[in-house]
């Protein structure tokens, strides 16, 4: 599984270091089971998945082979999704639940 990490998720959880470790491990879970823990994303957020960190953080994630599977790729339009095998994780978005969508 390859794991990429888009610049605004890095800042974020250096900006949030005190769940940096809640983050990391959660991210290891998440590589390990993509769909059994995120929550797949309805609207402008559709093709994506959502999964909580603590009660008020989460993360936002792509998961190449899902989005494809379920033609949201022609909605999402990743600019290297031809680049990107099936079996990679795209960490988005972290950070407090109320704000997250809004980034």
């Amino acid at each position: 599984m390859e794991a990429l990490f888009e610049k605004a998720f890095v800042e974020a959880v250096k900006k949030h270091s005190s769940v940096k470790k809640q983050v990391e491990n959660k991210v290891r879970m998440i590589m390990e089971h993509p769909l059994g823990l995120g929550e797949p994303l309805k609207g402008n957020w559709r093709g994506f998945y959502s999964c909580p960190i603590k009660k008020s953080f989460i993360v936002i994630y792509l998961y190449c082979k899902a989005c494809r599977g379920k033609g949201d790729d022609q909605f999402v339009a990743c600019a290297d999704c031809g680049d990107r095998q099936d079996e990679t994780l795209k960490f988005v978005i972290f950070g407090a639940h109320d704000q997250a969508y809004g980034i």
